[in-house]
């Protein structure tokens, strides 16, 4: 099936619904991300040398709860909220070793994954979109680790743009669109914005009505 693409936002707020599901993948990926953060550990003492590169490696696994989130629910700042809210998890639940810094992290890579989205009006869901939406995280993860950590001094800097940017597109946004539609073909989200414009495009487009000719 193509990306179900549409108005499908509405202008009201948030549903009791909506709420819940947030609160779930936002809970589901907190989780998520503290076992990448075990993940990294083991990457790091595997690529020996080449270990400082591990967690751009994984980068993207640790934003994808945005743009996933967004295209679920397709109400604006969602997708921020989401990542703020799994960092939170992180942080409070599974004692992170980032500590509270891992919010304002949270809050920098979910807005630079929601920002393509926002600039459709949150309209459109197709994969250029997804494939943009890891870009654009991949730069604000980048730009905030150059301020904290100083990489534009530091060697391999080259290297970690572009393995964050591969990173952010396969695991942020293109695994973002596949897990969205895995879970909406099981019928669990047949209440959302995404399940309803799923139901909207499989529905079959009217036939016009044959011509009567008139003598």
């Amino acid at each position: 099936m193509s990306a179900p693409d549409g108005p499908t936002t509405g202008r009201r707020g948030l549903s009791l619904g909506d709420l819940v599901l947030l609160a779930v993948l936002a809970t589901v990926l907190g989780f998520l991300y503290w076992a990448l953060v075990q993940a990294w550990g083991a990457l790091q003492l595997a690529m020996g040398p080449f270990g400082d590169l591990a967690q751009h490696v994984l980068a993207g696994g640790w934003m994808v709860a945005a743009p996933l989130a967004t295209y679920i629910v397709r109400k604006p700042l969602v997708g921020i909220v989401v990542e703020i809210l799994a960092a939170f998890v992180e942080v409070v639940f599974l004692a992170s070793p980032v500590g509270p810094m891992l919010l304002l992290v949270g809050f920098v890579q979910g807005a630079g994954a929601e920002l393509p989205f926002a600039l459709t009006r949150y309209r459109r869901y197709g994969w250029g979109v997804f494939v943009a939406s890891g870009v654009s995280a991949a730069c604000a993860s980048v730009l905030m680790g150059a301020i904290r950590f100083g990489w534009l001094q530091q060697d391999w800097f080259a290297w970690r743009v572009g393995l964050t940017l591969v990173s952010s597109v396969l695991l942020c946004g293109l695994l973002a669109r596949v897990l969205g539609d895995a879970l909406a073909r099981t019928g669990v989200l047949d209440n959302t914005a995404l399940g309803r414009a799923r139901r909207a495009a499989a529905r079959p487009a009217p036939q016009p009505h044959d011509e009567v000719t008139v003598a």
